[in-house]
């Protein structure tokens, strides 16, 4: 579904001509940033992140677990229990905390004397503590840490996707701009070869100058048309290219208007502390190196876990038993059946893999994997310091060559006067002043094309930087 524009973000270029409209690439970036699909599934990385942080930290969700059984076979009863615990995990240690509440009914014809418990219950508060492995860091710490850090490689593939879909918008536009322009001076170019047959044509039936002149105008002319037509065609499938990056806020496609021309671009050659400035600015924010860094800090913090895991499993169980009755608040207190530390209950649980091959293996890998990134992150961070470099010396060589086009394009501009006028004297011939007003034409083209590279030279560089920010000189 196709939408009209919105009229408030074109400018009117010239008063004499109220049908053209000035659309900025200031404006149409500001679109993009607002409207554009991919800018707003970007946004909706950090959300996911968000949404994986909470998952990890469910880990640490206290959880109540109950549990019924009993068994009847015949006229006997086997067994009739019911338990029931709620632990809470606790960050510092990684130990569990746990309250538990057992009522088992010791008549069960196979009843187990060590799971009976008193007619009102048996209470329980305990602890348990990870004394070998899991006393630093365990899977559960591990997962909340990862997934925090994993905010910040959200950020970084949003403002990685931001600044490609800028980055082509850019490209898009000043592709349509040279477009643009190269129709409208091929345009001008074809009027006045018609222009010239029309008159050429006079003066041949006037005698005043050779038939022959007038085909040689009309060629002129047809080769032109030619042109101009190509260069329409292609003036048109750029303004498609540009159409694809415009959205409404209602996420609907829009064309960009008929009326619509580029805006002229800026020459100002960039300040000599820009630079700089961009090497700071990709060294702290640039996406890929903010990916790279966090993905050390997540193998580095990986890698401590795996460290921890080749420690022997020894975990420390302690629970302080109480009747039923007591630890419900019933009136003796005092019973030698109440929270005391004679009555308690302790275990002691030791695992320890023999030759510990699987722990030691992953805690390889991940070190490995670790300088493997730092070494990646090495060598980025060169790559980008030589790209932002040798996009700048490409931009200031731009800039040196469109003042030398446009000195080029004045000084033949001054020929293509001076042949007229010798034509005009009868010192000349048509074919000179066609030849020189063509390559006139070709130079003014190429000189659109020095100013569109400039700018896309602008969009690069910010790119290559890792931002968008000022994509267009001012």
């Amino acid at each position: 579904m196709l939408l009209f524009f919105p009229w408030s973000v074109l400018a009117q270029t010239n008063p004499a001509r109220p049908d053209t409209l000035v659309f900025s690439a200031q404006t149409f970036y500001e679109i993009i940033r607002n409207q554009h699909p991919l800018v707003k599934q970007a946004d909706l990385f950090g959300e996911s992140a968000r949404q994986v942080l909470m998952q990890a930290r469910g880990g640490f969700d206290p959880k109540l677990v109950s549990n019924y059984d009993r068994k009847e076979f015949g006229s006997d009863l086997y067994y009739n229990q019911w338990q029931n615990k709620l632990s809470v995990p606790v960050w510092l240690g990684g130990v569990d905390l746990f309250a538990s509440y057992d009522r088992n009914d010791p008549r069960g014809k196979y009843f187990n004397p060590a799971d009976r418990t008193p007619e009102s219950g048996l209470a329980g508060l305990g602890v348990t503590v990870p004394i070998g492995q899991g006393l630093l860091i365990d899977a559960r710490r591990n997962a909340v840490q990862q997934a925090r850090l994993a905010r910040t490689l959200a950020e970084a593939d949003r403002l990685a996707l931001i600044n490609q879909t800028l980055f082509e918008a850019a490209n898009s536009y000043w592709t349509w701009f040279l477009a643009h322009q190269q129709r409208r001076l091929l345009t001008e170019g074809s009027d006045l070869a018609y222009v010239r047959f029309v008159a050429v044509r006079q003066r041949a039936l006037l005698g005043d100058v050779a038939t022959i002149d007038t085909t040689e105008a009309l060629i002129t002319f047809q080769e032109r048309l030619v042109m101009t037509q190509q260069a329409t065609v292609e003036e048109q499938n750029a303004r498609l290219q540009v159409s694809t990056f415009l959205w409404n806020a209602d996420g609907a496609p829009v064309e960009l208007p008929a009326q619509a021309v580029p805006q002229q671009p800026s020459l100002l050659p960039p300040p000599d502390s820009t630079l700089q400035a961009l090497l700071d600015q990709a060294a702290q924010q640039h996406p890929e190196l903010l990916r790279l860094d966090t993905e050390i800090r997540q193998l580095t913090l990986e890698e401590r876990f795996r460290r921890a895991m080749i420690q022997p499993q020894i975990a420390l169980t302690a629970t302080l038993l109480s009747d039923g009755a007591v630890a419900s608040g019933g009136p003796d207190r005092s019973s030698e059946y109440a929270f005391r530390t004679q009555n308690h209950k302790v275990g002691l649980d030791v695992v320890f893999p023999l030759f510990l091959r699987k722990e030691r293996g992953k805690f390889r890998e991940v070190q490995i994997k670790n300088q493997q990134t730092r070494l990646t992150r090495q060598q980025t961070g060169r790559d980008i310091v030589n790209t932002v470099q040798s996009t700048y010396n490409q931009l200031l060589a731009l800039a040196q060559q469109v003042v030398l086009q446009q000195q080029t394009v004045r000084n033949q501009q001054t020929l293509v006067l001076a042949e007229q006028q010798k034509f005009d004297l009868g010192e000349s011939t048509l074919f000179l002043v066609n030849t020189r007003e063509t390559k006139l034409i070709e130079l003014r083209v190429k000189g659109e094309e020095l100013k569109a590279n400039y700018q896309k030279a602008v969009a690069e560089l910010y790119f290559a930087a890792g931002t968008s920010t000022n994509a267009v000189v001012d």
